[in-house]
């Protein structure tokens, strides 16, 4: 997987978390599904989690 395409679903991954959080619904079933697929398919490539790499380059940039 090239890098454009690692920062699609990171991109992606930020876009749901966004929606779900602005939705204010306590369980969207079709949103939860797409975020999981993300966080297994960047898990496959990388071998890292989405999670955990979100926060850990947030705290590099402050």
């Amino acid at each position: 997987m090239k890098k454009s395409e690692l920062k699609k679903l990171v991109s992606d991954y930020q876009d749901l978390k966004l929606k779900i959080s602005r939705r204010n619904l306590p369980y969207d079933h079709a949103l939860s599904e797409k975020l999981d697929e993300i966080k297994h398919r960047y898990f496959h490539e990388t071998g890292n989690d989405i999670e955990y790499d979100l926060k850990s380059s947030a705290r590099r940039a402050a």
